[in-house]
């Protein structure tokens, strides 16, 4: 009987865990910010590309990643020079934040999860992903 009653509080645990991620709030202030030292690299779930000399492409750029699937704007446009949008894991909901910004004539992509300590290569995978999907300057 212990015994079901700990399996029914597990399940109990995981549908919270599972719901609390997907509507837990995501304040723009906190999540819209450019990195100061923006530099091309990928960390443990997140990654920042450097396209330098297509700060024009910014908007075709907003474009592709509108067409992302599960993925809304949080904050921002490509008008304003500085944009971030969500997009959530397919199963769990789990968010990753993807901020876009101008740098003198640099495009800036700084993508990054918000739970846990990484993400399989997900972050690098889709932001690779958009560039490709970037015509050529």
């Amino acid at each position: 009987m212990i015994i079901v009653k700990l399996l029914i509080a597990l399940a109990v645990l995981i549908v919270a865990a599972g719901l609390w991620v997907r509507v837990v709030p995501s304040d723009p202030a906190r999540w819209n910010k450019a990195l100061e030292n923006p530099t091309d690299q990928a960390r443990m779930g997140s990654v920042v590309r450097i396209l330098s000399g297509r700060a024009m492409q910014m908007t075709e750029l907003e474009a592709i990643i509108q067409s992302t699937p599960r993925t809304k704007l949080l904050a921002g446009s490509a008008d304003e020079g500085q944009f971030t949008y969500i997009t959530r894991t397919l199963f769990w909901g789990f968010p990753d934040y993807a901020t876009v910004w101008v740098k003198d004539d640099d495009l800036i992509i700084y993508s990054r999860l918000r739970f846990g300590r990484g993400d399989y290569g997900v972050n690098k995978t889709r932001v690779d992903g958009w560039i490709e999907q970037l015509p050529s300057p």
